[in-house]
């Protein structure tokens, strides 16, 4: 069987999120693996890692590839990213899920288009995700 290259990387930096949010490494590991469950992700493992006095980075390792934040909640910011490989997991979907989630005041995102030849960048339009409960 023959596999494809092609991938997708999102990365977005976000500011003006709630402390209590960035600062809860169990609340972000939750949410990371239901973002990428809603992608259609294979989750394989997490790792969290609490900071004392704050901050938090998770990494959800996928069959795909990964989903990372890492937080910094004195300042409101989190640097997130998804990259996932194939065309069947958009990494997008999980990227919107997780501005819903964290609801930032601002963000800047861009968007690697890989393993196709030369790197395409774009600017990714976010949406906040319609969460079911």
């Amino acid at each position: 069987m023959e596999y494809s290259t092609f991938g997708r990387h999102v990365a977005i930096d976000v500011w003006g999120v709630d402390f209590e949010k960035l600062n809860n490494s169990e609340f972000l590991e939750h949410h990371m693996v239901e973002a990428a469950e809603a992608c259609g992700a294979t989750v394989l493992s997490v790792q969290a890692k609490q900071f004392e006095p704050q901050g938090a980075t998770v990494l959800v390792m996928l069959s795909e590839s990964h989903i990372s934040i890492h937080t910094y909640p004195e300042k409101g910011f989190a640097a997130l990213d998804c990259y996932t490989c194939g065309d069947t997991v958009d990494p997008q979907v999980a990227i919107d899920y997780l501005v819903s989630i964290l609801e930032p005041k601002e963000f800047h995102a861009k968007k690697l288009i890989r393993g196709i030849g030369e790197m395409e960048v774009v600017t990714p339009e976010v949406k906040k995700a319609v969460i079911q409960a």
